[in-house]
């Protein structure tokens, strides 16, 4: 079933926000229960974001394709797997979404409902980290098997929340939501332009190499 532009709209845009709602939340409700472990923390903060996204892909897919990420949407419009005018209304439900996810979970932790991170994130490595983790991670949606992908998806932002040194962001609407909530999971607004610019290249990686893969194919 096809669905309106709108419905897939309002779909990316609740879906963003329950994703940052339970990245954010989760982020919190580890290190109030962590006693100061950050390894912990970590560890809630993963296993959180794991179930939750397989839950949320298994309920938006169907419906807008549970993209949740500016990222992704570019490139299924670089790759003409989707319609380039639905680039902008996809990334403006996803960034509001995100910026409404974080309202939630400040909320609900008893934080101001609006307010920004202090959490500097910089550094060549962490950029690097960055880069490669968005560029699996759209690797995974492009070669994995459809019926499968919430598991995927899942299971690689979980595996990248450890292996990379960013912690895996992979999102520039997860960027923008954790810019405001000053909490584990945030991220302060200096150190935000740089991880837009990483999780882009590594998007452009992805996608230049799949567009040479694919005329190769083809000759």
């Amino acid at each position: 079933m096809q669905h309106t532009l709108i419905v897939r709209l309002a779909s990316e845009c609740l879906g963003t926000l329950l994703l940052l709602c339970i990245v954010i939340g989760s982020g919190i409700m580890g290190v109030n229960l962590s006693q100061g472990n950050d390894a912990i923390a970590l560890l809630a903060n993963t296993l959180a974001t794991v179930f939750g996204l397989f839950v949320l892909i298994e309920l938006f897919g169907p419906v807008g394709g549970a993209h949740f990420n500016p990222v992704v949407t570019a490139g299924q419009v670089l790759l003409r797997h989707q319609p380039a005018r639905e680039l902008l209304p996809y990334t403006a439900a996803q960034l509001l979404g995100a910026w409404l996810g974080a309202v939630l979970a400040n909320g609900m932790f008893h934080l101001p409902l609006l307010h920004t991170a202090l959490h500097v994130r910089t550094g060549v490595g962490i950029w690097l980290g960055e880069v490669v983790a968005t560029a699996g991670l759209l690797l995974v949606i492009l070669l994995g098997r459809a019926e499968r992908m919430s598991a995927l998806v899942a299971a690689y932002i979980g595996a990248a929340y450890w292996f990379t040194s960013s912690t895996s962001f992979a999102n520039p609407a997860a960027v923008l939501g954790r810019m405001f909530s000053d909490s584990f999971a945030g991220i302060a607004p200096a150190s935000a332009p740089a991880f837009v610019v990483a999780e882009i290249l590594g998007g452009l990686l992805v996608v230049a190499v799949t567009l040479v893969f694919k005329r190769r194919l083809t000759v």
